[in-house]
């Protein structure tokens, strides 16, 4: 899911595939309308969704193309990637946004039912990780991996966030398979389960764990970026459609690139126009896409990412939710090549920009960037009543978390953040007088 994933079982995957909305051929010859697929709350897709609509960049590119047609759009929401995937192999979507463990359901799918799909573009992305996360209760007992062994772990079968689930479960020593009663839930099934009891941890995508924790519903158990494994959200086209109308998915190409930009240039605004889109709260949704955000937006279709695509095809296969997938004709980067022209190569070599504290003030449009945590913490001690949200980076990883949902760390004079508590736990073992300290304790340090 900044990257997403969807719950999909072997059931799902064999439902029939009957869906209404229109295609590419709509419309009385002069009139097309395009049906886009997205995901409103999956908010690492947005630069080719929610943020994409509300801004309208897509149907100015239409209406710019000048080639006497009218163009219509037809945006379609979802909560997950199965629908989408399903209605695109029906001919009823042209263009979906999605996580990379559902891209190669896609891409598997589509290849089965005799309609291709090609990966185009990028939308949010994580070098390591991070757009993935376990959580337990605020009250759970539960402090490291270890303790899952023989528990109840809702998580979405088939999706990225179970991906980080299975392979950090086998760095822990635990068979994902019969090591964990694993619960195969929607996310906001498993975050009503892990509420009531009926779970005790629950590994999710975007944007779950960042809103449970802000809730104050959930704590961070395993930040996903320990995998040091790259997650990410593309989107896909119908092979039919891009070659019948090659202008039109270039024209949603270049309009995901201008938002992107807008993204970029205006964080706080866009995560404003998403949470007033999604109903989340603009707090978490600026956690993932911010300035500093665990998400970094590009459009280019990098080596690596397609790299780490081809390393979870085995944890679809061993899930037995697809075969072997050609990963190389999948991914087609004609298309965003052509719309982007000459800044491709810029946007290919672009890095994600380096960690650091932020504060966000209340009433304000733009937050405050600040050096280490402890200078953030002494701003946050100063400003208690007007402080909106305050971020920090993940000491070991760079994950941003909220700075009052962290596990702090005195060292010395150095206060350091950390998303779960293993992780902290590590530090303090490895360095002598080190200790875990609250947040109360961390603001009174740096105050």
């Amino acid at each position: 899911m900044k990257r997403t994933a969807v719950a999909v079982s072997a059931v799902v995957l064999l439902l029939p595939l009957s869906a209404c909305g229109g295609d590419a051929e709509a419309g009385d010859g002069s009139t097309v309308t395009v049906t886009v697929g997205y995901q409103s709350k999956t908010i690492n897709t947005v630069t080719a969704g929610t943020l994409l609509r509300s801004l309208g960049y897509f149907e100015k590119q239409l209406n710019s193309l000048g080639d006497g047609v009218t163009y219509k759009v037809a945006w379609q929401d979802y909560a997950t990637g199965a629908p989408i995937t399903a209605q695109m192999t029906a001919g009823k979507i042209d263009i979906g946004s999605m996580g990379d463990f559902p891209l190669l359901i896609n891409a598997a799918r589509g290849k089965q039912l005799g309609r291709p799909t090609h990966l185009v573009s990028v939308t949010g992305y994580n070098l390591r990780g991070g757009l993935n996360t376990i959580v337990t209760a605020p009250d759970s007992g539960l402090t490291s991996l270890k303790d899952l062994k023989g528990k109840k772990v809702s998580t979405s079968v088939g999706s990225a966030a179970d991906g980080t689930l299975v392979r950090a479960l086998q760095r822990a020593g635990i068979d994902p398979d019969k090591g964990i009663d694993k619960l195969n839930q929607q996310p906001a099934v498993g975050a009503s389960a892990l509420a009531a009891g009926s779970a005790d941890a629950l590994s999710q995508f975007v944007a779950w764990p960042g809103l449970l924790a802000h809730q104050g519903k959930a704590k961070a158990l395993y930040d996903g970026a320990q995998l040091n494994l790259p997650t990410f959200h593309g989107v896909t086209a119908r092979e039919d459609f891009a070659k019948d109308r090659p202008t039109v998915l270039e024209a949603f190409l270049k309009a995901q690139a201008q938002a992107t930009d807008y993204l970029n240039d205006h964080p706080v605004t866009a995560a404003e126009k998403v949470a007033e889109a999604t109903g989340l709260p603009a707090e978490v949704v600026y956690l993932y896409n911010g300035a500093h955000g665990i998400a970094t937006f590009d459009p280019a279709l990098k080596p690596r990412l397609v790299s780490a695509l081809k390393q979870d095809v085995s944890i679809l296969k061993s899930a037995k939710l697809t075969g072997d997938v050609d990963v190389d004709s999948f991914v087609d980067d004609q298309y965003v090549k052509r719309a982007l022209g000459t800044t491709y190569a810029e946007r290919l070599a672009a890095t994600p920009p380096a960690a650091a504290s932020e504060v966000w003030p209340k009433g304000s449009g733009q937050t405050r960037t600040f050096k280490s945590p402890a200078e953030l913490l002494s701003y946050v001690s100063a400003h208690r009543d007007t402080v909106r949200a305050a971020y920090v980076p993940d000491a070991t990883t760079g994950t941003l978390w909220f700075a009052d949902k962290a596990v702090w760390v005195a060292d010395g004079e150095k206060l350091l953040p950390f998303v779960a508590p293993a992780t902290a736990q590590a530090y303090v073992g490895g360095h002598g007088g080190a200790s875990v300290v609250t947040y109360a304790e961390a603001l009174e340090r740096a105050s």
